[in-house]
């Protein structure tokens, strides 16, 4: 190692007329911005990736057959226009406009979701309605109470639907009680935070956006992963190198202003190191600070084993009928049922392939300290059974077919002062010299795969003949802010 590092280091480098970027992680962000560089010839690029695939966890795989998601995934109608056209390009006829047909089970009833205002009428659980219309009534709130997930959704939407939805639903996804959460998980993971903006969505009103775009989704017909293949494709079509099966092991920062970063890793049993001009992350930014060489202050090695991500371990049931239902998905928020939803691909595309059969998906959100992280495939579908039948929707027959996938950063988790950690650390990200930390995982953000891809194309906008306009990054990262997750 110690000849190849010296003999690349003794090649003094004659700037190239375009800098080099390299991109860490392969994810929507990721290959969004090497389809940007390269588009616009902005730089010479390389993106390396740990899997063997392009998309993170917005990416597909074939599943006995059928191509499956990582978890439920929609490309939602509120994507940017310009960025919507660009997809549109790279799909085709692939890109599918589908309407939505999912429910959520409440009190032990099913109601439509997207929500419907008929339906809300003739289904909901009286109780429900009459103490969401109490909670309608003036109350004075509490002055001395920290603003948290819990006082905001309760301030705004009431504690009736709170404590039968929300509350219950968030114990599951993130592991917390609501009152431990901070606000910015109100903010940003609940899109109708009032019950102002819930009747829009309900009723279509003036102000709620565009009418009907909460009722139907855009949907790739091979997957949603299909839209990472297609930016990867495409980048690679205009020039970009793609490794895949490539692990970072140590990031080496310039150590003059015209010094390149050396970024170290490993594919299978060999070891590579490369050179750029530029390093744009969108893996974990926690994992950034693990990396460095040499390490960073103690103060941020501290604040990035202070931030916390939810785990998710998915699994998929295969039967050998033609549907299980006749929706996409199922919402679980009750604290009975342990799994959170139950998708069905095959009802996102809307077509009979693979005819006789079709895959379910369980998205069980865990720690990765909990004995269910090392259950056996067996037994956490067994658990997927027993939520089902207890949901009042048992399997029709047994699964021929039982695949699971565990993520480990799923959801960032937003603690309590969460902030006061990030901030250290990113902090630090963007004082290192001509590095980028953006994306899901870069910011520690709650967003959707047409928000990452938004940050990929800002990223490269920021980009000119003179370098890396910081400025007008910081106020990118002002409207990332604003972001608000679409379900």
């Amino acid at each position: 190692m110690s000849n190849i590092y010296s003999a690349t280091r003794a090649k003094r480098r004659v700037r190239l007329a375009k800098p080099r970027v390299v991109i860490l992680g392969a994810g929507p962000a990721g290959v969004g911005a090497a389809y940007q560089l390269r588009r616009h010839d902005r730089a010479e690029v390389t993106v390396v990736e740990q899997f063997d695939r392009v998309g993170g966890n917005a990416g597909s795989f074939e599943a006995n057959g059928q191509r499956v998601d990582y978890g439920s995934h929609r490309l939602h109608p509120a994507c940017d226009p310009s960025l919507l056209k660009d997809i549109r390009d790279l799909l085709g006829d692939d890109l599918l406009d589908r309407p939505r047909h999912g429910r959520i089970r409440l009190l032990g009833k099913w109601i439509h979701f997207p929500l419907r205002p008929l339906d809300l009428l003739l289904r909901l659980d009286r109780s429900f309605v009459l103490g969401t219309l109490r909670d309608r009534l003036p109350k004075s709130r509490r002055s001395d109470e920290t603003e948290s997930f819990a006082s905001v959704l309760r301030d705004g939407l009431g504690k009736t639907i709170c404590n039968h939805f929300y509350f219950p639903y968030a114990r599951k996804i993130w592991g917390r009680e609501p009152e431990t959460l901070s606000a910015v998980h109100a903010k940003r993971r609940v899109s109708a935070g009032s019950f102002l903006k819930l009747l829009r969505k309900v009723f279509r009103m003036p102000g709620g956006g565009r009418r009907g775009m909460g009722a139907r989704f855009y949907y790739p017909r091979q997957g949603f992963g299909q839209i990472s293949d297609a930016y990867a494709g495409a980048a690679s079509d205009l020039g970009a190198r793609l490794s895949l099966n490539w692990t970072v092991t140590r990031l080496e920062p310039p150590r003059g202003e015209s010094d390149p970063w050396r970024i170290e890793g490993k594919c299978g049993t060999e070891t590579q190191t490369l050179e750029a001009d530029y390093v744009w992350s969108t893996i974990p930014v926690t994992l950034i600070a693990r990396f460095m060489d040499p390490p960073p202050p103690a103060g941020v090695s501290e604040a990035a084993s202070r931030l916390e991500y939810r785990a998710m371990a998915l699994v998929y049931l295969q039967l050998p009928v033609e549907n299980f239902t006749e929706f996409d998905a199922h919402y679980f928020p009750e604290g009975s049922v342990r799994i959170t939803r139950l998708s069905e691909p095959k009802n996102y595309v809307g077509a009979g392939h693979p005819a006789g059969r079709t895959t379910l998906c369980a998205e069980l959100p865990l720690s990765v300290e909990e004995a269910l992280w090392q259950a056996t495939d067996e037994e956490l579908a067994e658990l997927v059974a027993q939520d089902l039948t207890t949901a009042g929707i048992p399997l029709p027959c047994s699964p021929d077919w039982i695949h699971v996938r565990r993520i480990r950063q799923a959801y960032p988790i937003y603690l309590q002062g969460y902030e006061n950690h990030f901030d250290v650390l990113d902090a630090w990200a963007a004082s290192l010299p001509r590095f980028l930390s953006f994306g899901r995982q870069g910011l520690f953000a709650h967003d959707n795969t047409h928000h990452a891809l938004h940050m990929a194309y800002s990223a490269v906008e920021c980009l000119g003949p003179d370098g890396f306009d910081n400025e007008k990054w910081s106020g990118f990262r002002t409207l990332f802010a604003q972001h608000v997750v679409e379900d």
